[in-house]
């Protein structure tokens, strides 16, 4: 055989399409040649692959080699190539004689000596093989990236000659049609099985968690700031966007930090997602962090790229990595104007797209905003304990550094207050009982969630999201707060937009309250959790 071909899958966004290695040895003075649009580390698999081959054990053949990387118009990039087209050489040059080549993909970055190294991104090669019914051959050391797709037909190989027994020996199955896998009764040596069905995978994440959970901070570590915890407390049931206002040290970044841990796990599908997304950017799957919701803290230094997504490789950014969870900007007047005008468009569709002259990329971008300010440029202004020195003039400079578009979609505006000494040295104080307080920080996330079911079954969506006649149809107004609505629409000048993010914030109070109706204190407190920056003084 001089032509030879192996399964393999490339990037490009959350997909992963079929890249078949195509390898033919001619006639003519020794040459190795790759084509089919590969980046400069692909090309360099040329000389990894010959001293593999060779200190495997194998023999080099000595002809024109060529190998094409299909479709060609796809870029490719990165190691993942490396063993596939090693293989390729071994069943072009008859040393191996593949066994339903067409229904296993092989991924694998080759030492100089045969070992198979792990590679980045395999967990989305792995989604899109278990659905298309394909069997894998990976790096012994992606086992934990690959068996969080609950691939039921995944296979691990520490060295190119595992490897190519395994293709050559006919032992491995594919998954078929259905997604059911009828596992192998003996494997090639060498080769291990990562992952089994869902419920082999979900064996090895409580193996994983038991051994060390990754959690998220409690919010019985702040001490007092009730104000603060029932605001977050409603932003987690409704996913509505935040800012905090308040000096240096009132505990803003502590509150941001904690607001993971009122949110629900991921579902098995959220997670899946947010994992394609991490596994995208290059980033590994820690099987701790599993269903636990992102928490993205970037630096206020930050440019549009890192925030956005794009660059080089068109990569997702920050507002991508904390998809379905929460993305915290502290000292948000200090961000690029444009970073954060950038910020609007997805705060209310949920998606990026990210054009460029090469390529054209839609990525996810449903994230719940927190951010963090200080009142004036020094911090002090209505501080108890400093005098602020800061003008009206040069106050006003630094909050227009927001701009009211990006206000008008931040649903809460909070002001985060300094706590006396006293307050914070008193014992007990964590918990300090409330006669019209938040729940204690144990209950909290329960609530949470109930009252985020109730609202799933109510629309399929949480009030933050459901679209203007959506949202219309499900606020139910008593005449009380029908009349209330008017009088503030008229005295604060409330937008269109301000209008229905208020009734959305509104319709969260109330499903917290399992109330089917918003009553005139649902929307009273609303109206105070959307109070301008002006009136915090």
């Amino acid at each position: 055989m001089s032509v030879a071909r192996v399964l393999s899958r490339g990037e490009f966004g959350l997909d992963a399409p079929l890249v078949q290695v195509e390898v033919h040895l001619g006639a003519g003075l020794p040459t190795f040649a790759i084509v089919g649009l590969p980046e400069r580390v692909v090309r360099e698999s040329r000389e990894r692959v010959r001293a593999a081959l060779l200190n495997s054990g194998y023999e080099f053949p000595s002809r024109r080699i060529t190998v094409n990387l299909a479709p060609v118009e796809l870029a490719k990039q990165g190691g993942r190539f490396d063993l596939p087209i090693a293989l390729g050489l071994l069943a072009a040059s008859g040393q191996l004689q593949p066994r339903a080549s067409d229904t296993i993909e092989c991924y694998g970055e080759l030492g100089l000596a045969g070992e198979l190294k792990p590679v980045a991104g395999l967990f989305l090669a792995a989604l899109h093989a278990s659905r298309a019914g394909h069997a894998l051959i990976v790096p012994g050391a992606n086992a934990a990236e690959v068996g969080l797709s609950g691939h039921a037909a995944a296979y691990g190989a520490a060295h190119l000659r595992a490897a190519a027994a395994a293709l050559g020996s006919a032992t491995l199955s594919s998954t078929g049609p259905s997604g059911a896998s009828v596992l192998p009764r003996s494997l090639a040596p060498g080769l291990c099985l990562i992952a089994g069905p869902d419920a082999a995978a979900d064996d090895m994440l409580a193996d994983a968690q038991r051994a060390g959970p990754a959690t998220a901070p409690s919010l019985a570590d702040v001490v007092g700031q009730w104000q603060a915890k029932r605001a977050l407390m409603i932003a987690a049931v409704g996913a509505h966007s935040v800012l905090m206002t308040g000096p240096p040290g009132s505990g803003k970044s502590m509150l941001a930090a904690r607001l993971p841990s009122l949110l629900p796990p991921l579902s098995r599908a959220e997670a899946l997602e947010v994992a394609g997304i991490a596994a995208l950017s290059g980033e590994r799957l820690d099987p701790r962090r599993w269903r636990a919701r992102p928490f993205r803290c970037p630096h206020h230094t930050a440019s549009a790229h890192a925030i956005v997504g794009g660059g080089p490789g068109v990569r997702p950014g920050e507002i991508s990595l904390a998809h379905q969870g929460v993305l915290f900007l502290d000292e948000v007047p200090e961000f690029d104007r444009r970073v954060l005008e950038a910020l609007r468009e997805p705060l209310e569709n949920g998606t990026i797209t990210i054009a460029r002259a090469a390529r054209c990329l839609t990525l996810p971008a449903r994230f719940q905003l927190v951010a963090a300010m200080n009142p004036c440029p020094c911090g002090y202004l209505g501080d108890t304990l400093h005098e602020c020195r800061c003008s009206p003039a040069r106050i006003e400079r630094y909050r227009q550094r927001v701009s009211g578009p990006l206000l008008d979609r931040i649903d809460i505006r909070l002001t985060v207050p300094r706590l006396p000494p006293a307050q914070l040295l008193q014992a007990g104080g964590i918990e300090a009982p409330q006669v019209d307080g938040p729940p204690s920080s144990s209950q909290t996330p329960a609530q949470v969630c109930a009252a985020r079911e109730r609202r799933l079954r109510r629309s399929g969506e949480l009030c933050a999201f459901l679209p203007a006649a959506e949202l219309r149809r499900c606020c139910v107004l008593r005449r009380e707060a029908q009349l209330l609505l008017r009088r503030s629409c008229q005295r604060l000048a409330i937008s269109a937009r301000g209008m229905n993010r208020l009734l959305a914030l509104s319709l969260t109070i109330a499903d917290l309250a399992d109330s089917d109706t918003i009553e005139a204190p649902h929307l009273a407190e609303a109206i105070q959790l959307r109070r301008p920056l002006q009136s915090q003084r």
